[in-house]
């Protein structure tokens, strides 16, 4: 069996790494549910983690393609059963995920069990070990205690990683987010350390370590038996030691040997690029956030509306239900999803509002519209998005559509029609 780890910027449930798990589950034979295991601890002491669970599990069966369980393992509470499980299911599994949470609270589950072995031991006999988000910090021999520094003010200081890197030759600080722009006009690069502070912790790596930096939306990619990292997704990936940084374009496929400082691929110029993966069909809205497919598509709807083109204003609303629906697994995308829902409803209700426009029926003015919204909402309850669904139903109420769901379909008129 190949021996793959698979390192996460972020977006782990996200369109934009579809294709990284469906490839890496594929080549360790990753078909059934005790085949594929997802971690839970980094974000068990969240009380959603169930649902993050459900999300994440609904996000591989219907966006990978892939079963996955989940090896429960959220904190002290845990009995010994169930840890025992949790050790089990993953020593049997191919392929092993874990994303989300903190990545404090996970080491402190983990340092002293089994699961580091267990994990080393998948790397050196067959297996797959992908980690993103705040579970990628972990890998690393010292670790950014992201929580504590950025939201509770901390003074910055590494904590001990799981060092599971040094099983392929890296000993790093691993860090992803690394491109993170979330805080506008402060700097929140580098899992939000920012310049300053990281510049503060770089001096106090343990002996011979570096920084290893994973942007969002981008996958580092270490095939152990054939030697080899490369670099998907939307960024890219950066080696940094002593303030001095190289990056490494997505697309880029050199050997582990390379992935150091100071190494001709690991250089400012640029590095050769893998070959492309030609059976890959393009996921919708791969390669944008759902914050900048709102963006865009508001600004399509807007540019319809004044060009007069209803086509194109149907196609930005439902072309956005779509976004939505696609990124709804990603639990980093909360404030993004509301975002866009809120633009959603801007826009049906200013779909409604052509009812008033022109000498022409009313009714055959805004049908075009409103029969989109509606099949927007068709789509969002088969995708089991109700909360999206009733949210299209009273925008187009508060547009002055009436909407009645008959055993025999869905109803509408104008509220000046009855």
């Amino acid at each position: 069996m190949p021996r793959i780890l698979t390192v996460m910027g972020s977006g782990e449930t996200a369109p934009t790494m579809i294709k990284v798990h469906r490839r890496v589950m594929e080549a360790v034979g990753a078909d059934s549910p005790a085949d594929a295991v997802l971690l839970d601890t980094p974000y068990g002491f969240q009380e959603n983690a169930s649902d993050i669970s459900t999300k994440a599990q609904e996000y591989f069966r219907a966006s990978v393609g892939r079963p996955i369980s989940v090896a429960t393992w959220r904190g002290a509470d845990d009995d010994t059963v169930t840890r025992e499980r949790a050790l089990a299911a993953i020593a049997d599994a191919s392929y092993v995920f874990a994303g989300p949470g903190s990545p404090t609270y996970a080491l402190a589950q983990w340092v002293g069990t089994p699961l580091p072995q267990l994990l080393a031991d998948k790397l050196r006999r067959g297996g797959a070990v992908t980690f993103a988000s705040a579970a990628a910090l972990t890998l690393g021999v010292a670790t950014v205690p992201v929580y504590e520094v950025y939201k509770a003010g901390a003074t910055p200081a590494w904590a001990d990683g799981l060092d599971l890197l040094s099983e392929v030759g890296l000993r790093v600080a691993l860090i992803p987010h690394y491109d993170n722009a979330e805080g506008g006009h402060h700097d929140t690069r580098f899992c939000y350390l920012g310049e300053r502070r990281l510049s503060m912790l770089e001096p106090d790596l343990p002996e011979g370590a570096w920084v290893l930096g994973v942007d969002e939306h981008t996958a580092l990619v270490l095939d152990l038996d054939a030697g080899t990292a490369v670099v998907e997704g939307n960024g890219t990936v950066t080696v940094r030691r002593d303030g001095e940084s190289a990056v490494l374009a997505a697309g880029t496929e050199i050997s582990l040997d390379e992935l150091r400082p100071g190494t001709s691929a690991a250089s400012p110029a640029p590095a050769r690029a893998a070959s492309p993966v030609a059976d890959e069909a393009p996921v919708t809205n791969a390669g944008i956030g759902l914050a900048a497919t709102t963006d865009r598509l508001t600004a399509d709807f807007d540019a319809a509306l004044d060009a007069r083109d209803p086509d194109g204003a149907v196609a930005a609303v439902l072309e956005l239900e779509q976004a939505i629906v696609q990124w709804s697994a990603d639990t980093l995308q909360s404030d993004e999803t509301d975002q866009a829902r809120t633009a959603l409803r801007r826009m049906v209700v200013r779909l409604g509002e052509l009812a008033a426009v022109g000498a022409q029926d009313p009714r055959e003015v805004v049908a075009p519209y409103v029969e989109a919204v509606l099949a927007a909402r068709v789509g969002a309850r088969e995708a089991t998005q109700y909360e999206l669904a009733d949210r299209l139903r009273d925008a187009l109420v508060d547009a002055g559509v009436e909407v009645r769901d008959t055993p025999d379909g869905t109803e509408w008129s104008l509220a000046a029609d009855d």
